[in-house]
């Protein structure tokens, strides 16, 4: 079988680097830490004199001809006392903001596969469908035993988001689970 082939630059100048860096407006630090490299690495690339190979070089070029998917990516500033990363493995798909006292709720999809977002094709989740999500993510209210379990949970009641924060609203058999920031 042949190996496929691709029309990648797989090498960039330093000074390539350093110039998607700025257009990002990102430290050297902050740089590292998205490409998963530490700053000395960083500092070392942009002020080398050879070219740079490998994945990175891959990376820096996907980011130049798409500056948007990076940009697609930003978690916004948190507004909102309570925030959930709504993950698949270790992937963000939902970032959901919530005002419990205001009932209000903001969300910000990470993924186009409507499987892994968090409200499927709803845009716009009211608290009420915040609230189902949360009981979704948990085990049912009408579950056997339901005392003995909340009491291994150290929970004196059913309340889903108290269940998620012990849990993660991990579930078994699949991937997803929540991150709780409040």
């Amino acid at each position: 079988m042949k190996a496929e082939k691709y029309a990648i630059i797989n090498t960039i100048k330093p000074e390539e680097l350093k110039q998607i860096r700025k257009e990002f407006d990102l430290s050297q630090s902050e740089f590292a830490k998205l490409v998963g490299v530490s700053k000395p690495t960083i500092e070392r690339w942009e002020s080398g004199e050879e070219k740079i190979k490998g994945p990175i070089a891959v990376l820096v070029n996907m980011l130049s001809e798409n500056p948007a998917y990076l940009k697609s990516r930003i978690v916004p500033e948190k507004q909102m006392p309570l925030r959930l990363f709504y993950m698949h493995k270790n992937r963000v798909c939902t970032l959901i903001d919530v005002d419990a006292n205001k009932e209000e709720v903001l969300i910000k999809n990470y993924t186009n596969n409507v499987m892994f977002k968090a409200f499927g094709i709803n845009e716009n989740p009211t608290f009420k469908d915040y609230q189902e999500f949360l009981k979704s993510r948990c085990f049912p209210e009408s579950r056997d035993k339901l005392k003995l379990v909340l009491e291994d949970l150290g929970l004196p009641f059913y309340d889903p988001f108290l269940i998620i924060k012990k849990t993660e609203g991990r579930m078994a058999e699949d991937d997803f689970w929540i991150k709780i920031e409040e």
